[in-house]
This record gives structure tokens, sequence and C-alpha cells, in this order.
């Protein structure tokens, strides 16, 4: 599949990760969709993308609305007359522990609330499915080869602190097989499935973080540094491209040795 004439729709596409997937389509002759909560973000995106001299609109919705869903799957084909590549990058995390003790008492002082753990399982699991979904049903409609990309991500495998987060990223993380499956199972064979779970990635989340509490996490990558936004777009290239990648979840974590917490 060639990354060149096609046209990419990317979720979150107004910062981070998004962002430079976004970017890196364009510089390979993409044309983009850019969908974000944040309409300045998404303003100042597309207006760098057509200053490089590529084409792209932007969508402001709220990717766990069904109704907001259709919509921006609507503007895109209607933009650019189909759709190719879906990358789910929006997320958000709301971290706190499932329970929390009065060191006094020692009893429960406080729970995890839902205000905590159905925003983080609306747009990260909800939102990732309702875009697989509607970009599906549009390129098989639509007769188009397609590639689907789920962004999971390493914290799949269980982090503490993050029982909503990483209870969602570890279902995100099934879907390709899933949906690969069903694919089989109905003849659609135009469209591929393969998810992304970066690990600890160059996002202002994370730069703009206390310093020592970034060394921390850093001590246990094997390249002792974060992962840039660009070598996950350039890995989501290569997924676009390689016919073979189907199915499976790819982990780019630059060799994070001790995920979820887990001791030594």
């Amino acid at each position: 599949m060639d990354i060149k004439n096609s046209v990419a729709l990317i979720t979150g596409g107004g910062k981070g990760i998004g962002e430079a997937v976004a970017k890196h389509f364009v510089r390979q002759g993409a044309k983009v969709a850019i969908v974000d909560m944040v309409q300045e973000d998404i303003d100042r995106v597309v207006a760098e993308i057509k200053a490089m001299g590529g084409e792209a609109i932007g969508v402001q919705a709220d990717v766990s609305s069904e109704a907001d869903t259709a919509r921006f799957i609507e503007a895109t084909v209607s933009a650019f007359g189909q759709l190719n590549i879906a990358v789910t990058c929006a997320g958000i995390i709301r971290d706190g522990t499932m329970l929390a003790l009065d060191k006094t008492t020692g009893k429960v002082s406080r729970k995890m609330g839902l205000d905590k753990w159905k925003p983080v399982i609306d747009v990260d699991l909800t939102g990732t499915f309702l875009t697989l979904r509607d970009a599906a049903e549009a390129m098989v409609n639509g007769g188009w080869q397609g590639l689907l990309v789920p962004i999971s991500s390493v914290n799949k495998i269980g982090q503490i602190g993050q029982l909503n987060y990483s209870s969602a990223k570890s279902a995100v993380a099934m879907m390709p097989k899933i949906i690969v499956g069903e694919f089989l199972l109905r003849g659609i064979r135009n469209i591929r499935c393969v998810g992304i779970a970066p690990g600890y990635t160059a996002t202002p989340m994370l730069t703009g973080m206390n310093q020592e509490a970034l060394k921390a996490i850093l001590k246990d990558v094997h390249i002792d540094r974060l992962i840039e936004p660009q070598e996950i777009a350039d890995m989501i290239g290569y997924c676009v491209q390689n016919e073979a990648l189907n199915a499976t979840t790819i982990e780019i974590t630059g060799g994070l040795c001790y995920p979820g917490g887990i001791a030594k």
C-alpha cells in the first residue's frame, strides 16, 4: 500500500504522536484529516501542513460520540473522495489507585470514582472502537484499500495507578487480531489492522514533568531516552507499506524492560 495519494484520518491529531503522524503522511504525499477536541490545535496543525504544501482539513469532534464520529468520517470522504488510513491517537489519562487508605485508621478513605473511570474508557476504548468501526465501514463501502491503526500503550501490560487506562489500552491491543479475524470471516480482504503500543514518548506531558521523576522512568529504558513521536510515525508509515504486517500490535518502547510496575 502506497502512502502517496492516500487519505489518512488521525484522531488526536492536534499535538503529540497524532501531529507527528499527520505531518509524516503529508511529507510522503498523503492528504490528511485532523480530528481533535481543541480547535486552536487543529487550526495550527492544518495551517502548518498547508505551509508545507500539503492538503489537510480539520474537524473538531469528540471521538466518544457516534454522531461526531459519523461527521468526521463523512467530512474526510467528502473532502478527499476516499479514506485509506485511520490512526486513533486520541486518548486521555485520569491516574489514581482504585483505593486509598487513611494513614491513621488504615480504612478506605477514597476510591476511584466514575469521574476518573468513565472518561478514560469512553475516549480511549469506545472512541477507538467507533473510529475503527466507521472508518472500516467507509473503506468497505468505497472499495478502498485500507489500514486501521489503533494506538495502544506499553502499559497494556498493567501499570499501577492506571487501572482505567491500562484496561482500555489492553483491550485496544486485542483489537487487531479480532478485527482481522472478523474481516477474514466476512470476506473483507481490502483492509488490514495493525496496533501500535508506544512506550514513554516525548510528548509535552512527559517532557514537561519533574526531571528527577523523568530520570526514574528512563532508568528502565534500554536506550536511556524517551521515544520521539517521529519514530512512532516512521513505524506507522512502514506498517502502511508492508502488507505482511497485519492482525497484531507492535511495541515501540526503546527497550522498556520493566513495564507495568513489575518489581525487579
